[in-house]
């Protein structure tokens, strides 16, 4: 097989085996190789391949796959302009703590810096958005290189979902011929590690912790905060949740009795959320005790007032809906709405 075909294959098969099992390519001529490859792998069902003409859009929809998975997913675009289109996505990535993985075809050294037709300098182009950089040098048909690519990839991986995961750029230089001539042979076995495992074993660190110095009465805000992070930030509410709710319920009934006493001294009658004293036992002031707004009947009770009540003026007692109240009789005997009731 030729340099690209054999590179091509190594890298997508490790990306197998380090977990990957959704990919995105936007097709392109120097972007061939990894094209078969992939294709290969989605014959084989070894992942899944998502095909999209536009860069940006197929940048977006890894990013859409990485974040939903919250495993690495590669986008493979062709060399020149069309790795800029990638760069929206890439800063997203890098700010939400996404695992994309780029992987840009890119011309070999001798044809770089030409001055020809939707070419751009692809080394460092996401400058520090992305975690890890390699411009891996053209494949050439001599031995040794299959651990390095081997090595590389599971550097790359591991890079995406470490400490701090985001974004890695792995640009390739890709010399002609670009598409498989029909040969399997190599100058070295390009198999990987036996059982499928990865070429290089990942130690999982220590796990991420957020520090309880924080005072009783904290709200502890999360934005769109990486797996870690939610997982400790988690762990430390719920490790704090059952003292800060009691504190909680606590404050708002003394809150709600409070406004309640501050009400009831203004003379207005509101019951309680919850309570089964029914509004129909309030009369609101200025109104008419028989009449509800607009003129239209109430269905509150009218009052019982004793005959003393009519025809002189000061207080009597009544009844509002069953439940004593004060009642005041105007210079011409009829009664008034109630000013308080208990």
């Amino acid at each position: 097989m030729n340099p690209c075909t054999a590179l091509a294959r190594v890298l997508v098969d490790e990306l197998v085996r380090g977990g990957v099992r959704e990919a995105v390519l936007a097709p392109g001529s120097r972007s061939a190789p990894l094209a078969f490859a992939l294709a290969d792998a989605d014959a084989g069902g070894r992942l899944r391949l998502h095909v999209r003409i536009d860069e940006r859009s197929a940048a977006f929809l890894a990013l859409g796959l990485a974040k939903a998975s919250r495993t690495p997913v590669p986008v493979v675009t062709t060399s020149g302009t069309a790795t800029a289109n990638l760069h929206p996505a890439v800063l997203e990535a890098s700010y939400a703590g996404v695992p994309l993985l780029l992987l840009t075809a890119d011309r070999p050294p001798e044809l770089r810096g030409t001055g020809a037709n939707q070419t751009v300098d692809q080394v460092t182009l996401y400058g520090g958005a992305v975690r890890l950089f390699t411009d891996i040098g053209a494949p050439e048909r001599r031995p040794g290189q299959v651990a390095y690519w081997r090595a590389l990839v599971c550097r790359a991986l591991a890079a995406a979902t470490g400490e701090l995961p985001g974004p890695v750029h792995l640009n390739l230089g890709l010399r002609e011929p670009l598409v498989p001539d029909g040969d399997d042979d190599w100058v070295e076995p390009v198999d990987g590690r036996p059982d499928g495992v990865p070429w290089t074993v990942q130690v999982p660190g220590t796990p991420t912790t957020v520090p309880d110095d924080l005072p009783a009465r904290t709200v502890l805000v999360l934005g769109d905060a990486t797996a870690p992070v939610s997982a400790a930030a988690v762990r430390l509410a719920a490790a704090r949740r059952p003292a800060g709710r009691r504190r909680a319920v606590g404050l708002r009934r003394r809150r709600w009795r409070g406004r309640a006493r501050r009400r009831a001294g203004a003379g207005a009658v509101r019951a309680r959320p919850g309570s089964r004293r029914r509004a129909a036992d309030a009369e609101p002031r200025g109104r008419p005790a028989g009449r509800g707004h607009a003129g239209r009947r109430s269905v509150r009770r009218r009052p019982v007032v004793g005959p003393r009540a009519l025809g002189r003026p000061g207080a009597a007692r009544g009844r509002v809906g069953g439940r004593p109240s004060k009642l005041s009789a105007s210079s011409a005997g009829r009664p008034r709405c109630p000013t308080s009731a208990s």
